[in-house]
């Protein structure tokens, strides 16, 4: 065999594959956000890249390094898929930790290789950013437990094929956390489970492709071992997702990075070599994007004394670094940035898009701040 045919015989590397899946995006990033859906070749390119399986541990079959690095490469070319991703990332590092022996073997190699897409089902209407007085109740009986209740905000809805689904299994008044409440379980529920509904009837302003609606539950009846963590305990499990490093500031990092990119190839094609002011515009632009990727990495890092603060400040940092160097790109492309169809436009409704994401920038606040009291 020859040398060349060698080479065209080799397996594709990681980075290859995420180039791949990076080409994709770029061709129907536009047109996703416009219809308001995900195109079916992105998610079918997702599915099949070895990003998918990065947050699943070794022995099934995936690799936990580099999670933010590649979230922020995505979302620089489609925000809308980089927060699906990240969603899948969190429950299948969740199953990781948490999850029984059974549901490892269960659900890991699956969402390892991408057979498996999953999503968390947390929100709901009237909980509030904290996922306080749930309405979603699960029942147990003898034969397994019955969920009954509406999820909103769900990410990847109608797309996964498990839902992470959290549930009232108690009633009590406890309002002392900041974030869920006593008496709450979570649970691994197949999306095949009868009574299991995705409406994706929410018509957002920002990552308008990423699949987000409601997931409804209609007395889906799901197996005792369903149950997924410490039965009424889910806080724990909830508290525990922040200290993995991976951070939604990956994707913020990536929407300024993104618009900085616009920004500079817009005054390159107009000349930059009278252009002091500008350039140093794209400078400051260059600074800030840098400063947001660095405490992301940190993040990923886990090594600073209290790595789930670093994931907050994180959150925080760069969802409104990312806002700030869109505005300014906007600005820099003068009425060019001004036509609808400009990617910017996408890019500055992703941006404020993140900070809504849970936990929101105002929770992100709050529990900061909790810890000192």
């Amino acid at each position: 065999m020859s040398a060349t045919a060698e080479l065209t015989t080799t397996e594709p590397t990681q980075t290859e594959y995420a180039t791949n899946l990076e080409d994709v995006l770029a061709e129907q990033a536009a047109a996703a956000d416009l219809a308001g859906r995900p195109a079916p070749e992105a998610i079918a390119a997702l599915r099949t890249s070895p990003v998918i399986g990065l947050a699943v541990p070794v022995e099934y079959g995936g690799d936990a390094v580099d999670l933010n690095r590649q979230i922020e490469r995505i979302a620089a070319v489609d925000a809308s898929t980089a927060i699906i991703l990240f969603q899948h990332y969190a429950v299948s590092a969740r199953i990781a930790q948490w999850g029984t022996e059974a549901q490892r073997r269960r659900y890991l190699p699956g969402l390892a290789s991408g057979e498996l897409l999953a999503a968390s089902a947390w929100s709901e209407t009237g909980a509030g950013a904290s996922k306080k007085k749930l309405a979603t109740t699960a029942e147990r009986t003898p034969a397994g437990w019955v969920l009954d209740g509406a999820k909103s905000f769900t990410t990847g809805a109608g797309l996964a094929d498990v839902y992470l689904v959290l549930a009232q299994t108690e009633e009590v008044e406890d309002n002392s956390t900041s974030y869920g409440s006593a008496g709450q379980s979570f649970f691994l529920v197949d999306s095949s489970v009868e009574g299991v509904v995705a409406d994706l009837g929410l018509d957002l302003v920002g990552m308008r492709a990423s699949a987000t609606g409601f997931v409804q539950l209609r007395q889906a009846r799901v197996p005792h071992d369903a149950l997924f963590g410490p039965i009424g305990e889910a806080r724990k499990v909830i508290a525990s997702v922040r200290e993995s490093g991976v951070t939604l500031g990956a994707v913020a990092s990536g929407v300024a990075q993104a618009a900085y990119d616009a920004a500079m190839a817009q005054a390159s094609k107009r000349g930059l070599g009278d252009a002091q002011a500008i350039r140093h515009r794209l400078v400051d632009l260059r600074v800030q994007v840098e400063a947001a990727r660095a405490i992301v990495e940190r993040a990923g890092r886990r090594d600073a004394a209290d790595p789930g603060m670093t994931t907050l400040y994180s959150k925080l940092f760069a969802s409104a670094t990312a806002e700030q160097v869109c505005m300014q790109a906007a600005r820099l492309l003068g009425s060019g940035g001004f036509v609808a169809a400009h990617p910017v436009n996408r890019y500055l409704r992703d941006a404020r898009a993140v900070a809504l994401m849970g936990p929101t920038d105002e929770l992100c606040r709050e529990l900061v701040s909790q810890a000192w009291l």
